[in-house]
This record gives C-alpha cells, structure tokens and sequence, in this order.
C-alpha cells in the first residue's frame, strides 16, 4: 500500500492539511508536492471551506525538499508539481494565491523549502519546538520560492542575511520576538489556538477577510504611495456591495464581541 503523503480534514468551514511523511519530517517530494498543490487547487473550488491549517505530522512542520530524491534526480525536480494545461502556478505561488487564510501550526522545525512553505502562509503560529533555518547556502542551491525576499521583509534585511548566510536556526522565542510568529503558545494549545484563530476568522462577514488579504498582499508587493492607491480603488469596488442595512445589522454584532472580548 502506497503511502498517503498528505491529510485533509473539513470541519466547520475549516481544512486541515497535514505534510504526512513523519519518518522524513515531512520532506517534500514529488508525490507530497503534488498532493499539496492539488489539495489546495482543490480548496479554492471547495465552497464550503473558507479557511485552511497547515501542519505536519510527528515532530517536524516540514524538513524542506526531499534531498535523498534531489540527490537521484538533480535539483530541478523542484518544479516538477505543476501540470501541464492552463496558467500555470508552482506550489509555493498556489497557497499564496488561495483566496482564503492559510493558518501555518509550525509544530516543529521548518527549515528551508519547509522554511518557505511557512512563509507562504497567512498567520503564523508556534509551540516551543518551533524551529526555523535556510540551509540553501549549505547545500549550495539558491532559493527559488521567495525566501530570499519574504525574510528580508520579515526580519529586515540585516537579520535575513544573518539567518541566510550562516544557516543557523531560528529558536521559537527567537521567531516570536523576531515578528515571524505571530503567537507562541504551549504544545498542547498549538492547534487548538489555530483552530480557534480559525473560527474568528470565519465569523467574519463572508468575503470580507478574503478581500482583506488581498488587498494587504497586493499592496504589499508594491511600494507605498501605489499601495495607498491600490488601497482606496479596491475599497470603494467592495463598499458598492455594502448597504446601510447591512451595517447597522452587523454593529450590534461588533459591539457585542467588542464588550465580551474587554469585560
């Protein structure tokens, strides 16, 4: 029987996506690359799921590419996960093009392409086994899936080339401080936290966090004044779908949380 390489569960509006290679801490090859990229082409078609949880089973989030297979087929299986027919996006281009959050449990080590994969997510969140590293520069390849642009804009550039040059690790406190996880919680709380973050993202009005993450991803890729600009043309395109109605139904519904949230 050959091995299921990747998990899906839906529940409540959620899926959660589990790297399921835990003897290879979920390194990524072909086969596990192509699940993920079908998985999450297969989401975005999937109207009842308006958020996603990406983790990893065992002890690591994910070990980066699969070196042993690299090792036989040479590094240009890299891109072998994207078919042939129709605009064509690599793995790491499809999760940031889902439209919906993606939650990344790093529940332990993410170290280069799994470093990568974590970047591509929405919100990060870790545990005290949390670790990151870019071994690239070790191995003696280059990055092909935004680290080199995402860290500098996460980190700075200083502490990026710290990271990137020396491959040293990331500790989770580390991570935390640095503004790469947005929260550090207990083992036991890692998924609970991301399935609560979950729901409060899907008690949202419906299309609203989406056109929000568009919109903060859009504007980020550009400079300032461009992304101000990109600001006010994509709010006056969603405010023509909004009535008067619809917000004085949805302002009880604020200030109550508001009032629950501070009591």
């Amino acid at each position: 029987m050959s091995e299921q390489v990747l998990l899906i569960e839906r529940s409540e509006g959620v899926a959660t996506i589990t790297l399921n290679r835990p003897g290879n801490r979920n390194a990524l090859n072909s086969a596990l690359r192509g699940a993920l990229l079908r998985a999450f082409r297969d989401l975005e078609k999937d109207g009842s799921v308006r958020a996603a949880i990406l983790t990893g089973a065992g002890k690591a989030f994910c070990a980066g590419l699969d070196l042993k297979e690299m090792g036989e087929r040479g590094p240009g299986g890299n891109n072998t996960e994207a078919p042939a027919g129709g605009v064509q996006y690599g793995l790491v281009e499809t999760i940031e093009r889902y439209p919906h959050p993606v939650i990344g449990a790093i529940n332990g080590f993410a170290i280069t392409g799994g470093f990568e994969l974590a970047l591509a997510c929405d919100v990060l969140v870790g545990c005290p086994e949390t670790r990151f590293a870019d071994t690239h520069a070790r191995v003696g390849i280059l990055p092909g899936w935004g680290l080199s642009q995402k860290l500098s804009r996460v980190l700075g550039p200083t502490r990026a080339k710290m990271v990137s040059f020396t491959g040293n690790f990331i500790s989770a406190d580390e991570a935390e401080h640095w503004g790469l996880l947005a929260r550090l919680v207990p083992t036991d709380q890692l998924m609970p936290t991301c399935r609560q973050l979950a729901r409060d993202m899907l008690s949202c009005v419906p299309g609203a966090v989406e056109g929000y993450k568009r919109m903060i991803d859009d504007g980020y890729a550009t400079n300032y004044g461009d992304a101000r600009a990109l600001e006010v043309k994509l709010s006056n395109e969603h405010v023509r779908g909004v009535s008067a109605k619809d917000i004085a139904e949805r302002r009880a519904g604020v200030i109550s949380r508001g009032r629950s949230q501070t009591a």
